[in-house]
This record gives structure tokens, C-alpha cells and sequence, in this order.
């Protein structure tokens, strides 16, 4: 069932050239539609927009907006998301990055897309995140989300760090390595991918557990329902650093635990009615691609 957007947000990646412009039409374009436009505070500031439309918080445009569109690429989508969660505001993502897993609508094409998303012609999704926190002593000393992945790796160190992996508080292994990425079906084509991890449809209920560098080669990746609670306990003398959608970062001490579960909180995207969840895996992952010859 489609629903009426009447508060558009518009939200692009900071310093921007490329962003700004796209910002400034689409802006334009939604006003001649008698449409209020808000723009992110933080976006206004570094396109040069101050005056020309609304001003809005993250927490504004949670509270005021029917459909967020965010212009950069998945970074700038996996910050909003984070920041909106909460609020449940749909998300729309334009392309101005390098892949665009989450931002599938090309600049090229963006007011006829947004156009027929705003005329209720498009492909609801939810995507599930991830609740993280690290426990000191049994105390929560840090909390966040993550939509992608949380990365336990062994920071500057120049060697393996050792942990102990606890499933529903059944021990599983103990395992000595260069980390460990927790990833979401929506991060399974992140760092995931690179580390060998599966590949998870975003409607499936699963959590990935892929091993970075592992010193025992029996160490693969295992996927996990995501109804468990993941504990990643450092044992002494290892230090770590946490990362969250690479872009929150957390430096843990020996003995601390990095507690994942699922979150209450999901992160609703909007797509084109034509879109295809294969075809982007195709697209940007080069699949059936002619190969090259010298």
C-alpha cells in the first residue's frame, strides 16, 4: 500500500560538488510539485543552501518528514539510516558514489524516479539492524546500531588478537586471528564479501559470522539466525578496536565483550518498481560479464 509524501528531506554527502547540485535540482524540482522540502542542517552548510529551503535535524526531519532521499553513496545512506532509525522515516537512496548497493536510483535519472515514487509507483523493503554494545566488567560502557556489519579487529597491532565466540551463552570456539566481522544480509556484500562471507538475500533472517585471517584454516564462515545473541569476549592480553558501519569506532580493552543482537529497529528503503535485487548483484558484482581477453 503506498503512502501520501508531503515533507520530503534531502540529505547529501558533505563537500560535494556533484551532491550539491543534485541537491539544489531535486530541491527545486520538489517545490514546483507543492511539496515542503526540509534540507539536513549539516548538508545546507556544505552545499551553500542556507536560506533557500528549511533547515532540519536529523531528530526534525524524524519528527516532520514522509521520505528521506539521500544523495552520496552507502556511507552516506548507512549514517542516515542509523541516525533515522528510530523515527521509521523511509528512505530513498541516489547514487553519487562508486557501488551504490543501497543507492540504486542513478543521478542521471533522479526526478523521474523519485517522480513515481512520489506517485506511489514503487518496491517497499525492511532491513533488520543490528543492536551492538561492549560490556566492561559487565557493564554497557558503549551502544549503537549497525545496519552493515560490526568488525572486531586487532587495530594497529601487527599481530593476531584472540577471542572467545559465545552463541546464546554456549561456548563455541576460541578462535586466534586478525578479527571478526558480524554482518547483516544488508553487509553481506561489504567487507563481508571481501573476507569470503556468503552472500545473504535481504529477506533472509540471518546473521554472518566471517573470520578475518583466521590462523586455523577450519575456521569458515558460519551464518546464525538472527534471533541469538552473539558475545565476542577478548581474552588478555588483546586489545581490539570495534567498528560499526565502518564508521562509529570503539577501543576495547582485554576482558571486554562485544554483545551483538538484533535490533528492535529496521530501516525501511523505497526503490523503483522495477527494481530487482539480482539485477543489482549483477550489475555491480559484474556477474555474466564477458571476460576480458589479453
Amino acid at each position: 500500500m503506498s503512502q501520501s509524501f508531503r515533507t520530503i528531506a534531502l540529505i547529501g554527502k558533505y563537500q560535494s560538488p556533484d551532491v550539491a547540485e543534485s541537491v539544489m535540482r531535486l530541491a527545486d524540482y520538489l517545490r514546483e510539485r507543492g511539496l515542503t522540502v526540509l534540507i539536513e542542517q549539516g548538508t545546507a552548510s556544505s552545499i551553500g543552501m542556507a536560506g533557500d529551503f528549511p533547515l532540519a535535524t536529523y531528530d526534525e526531519i524524524g519528527a516532520r518528514a514522509d521520505l528521506a532521499v539521500v544523495l552520496g553513496g552507502d556511507g552516506t545512506m548507512l549514517n542516515t539510516a542509523r541516525r533515522l532509525a528510530e523515527h521509521e522515516v523511509p528512505l530513498v537512496g541516489v547514487n553519487q558514489g562508486r557501488l551504490g548497493f543501497l543507492t540504486d536510483i542513478a543521478r542521471e535519472d533522479v526526478q523521474a524516479r523519485i517522480g513515481e515514487i512520489l506517485d506511489g509507483r514503487y518496491v517497499a523493503e525492511s532491513r533488520f539492524m543490528l543492536d551492538a554494545e561492549v560490556l566492561r566488567g559487565g557493564q554497557r560502557v558503549f551502544h549503537t546500531l549497525a545496519l552493515n556489519d560490526v568488525v572486531v579487529n586487532k587495530g594497529d597491532l601487527g599481530r593476531m588478537i584472540e577471542f572467545d565466540v559465545t552463541i546464546d551463552d554456549e561456548f563455541v570456539y576460541t578462535q586466534r586471528s586478525d578479527g571478526m566481522i558480524i554482518s547483516t544480509p544488508t553487509g553481506s556484500t561489504a567487507y563481508a564479501l571481501s573476507s569470503n562471507g556468503p552472500i545473504l538475500h535481504p529477506s533472509v533472517g540471518g546473521i554472518a559470522l566471517v573470520p578475518l585471517c583466521p590462523h586455523a584454516l577450519t575456521a569458515r564462515p558460519v551464518t546464525l539466525p538472527d534471533s541469538c545473541r552473539i558475545d565476542i569476549s577478548l581474552l588478555p592480553p588483546h586489545d581490539a578496536r570495534v567498528h560499526f558501519d565502518g564508521q562509529a569506532r570503539f577501543d576495547a580493552r582485554a576482558g571486554d565483550c562485544v554483545r551483538l543482537t538484533r535490533s528492535t529497529q529496521r530501516v525501511r528503503l523505497l526503490h523503483p518498481e522495477d527494481y530487482s535485487y539480482f539485477a543489482m548483484l549483477r550489475e555491480k558484482l559484474h556477474w555474466s560479464a564477458v571476460p576480458r581477453h589479453p
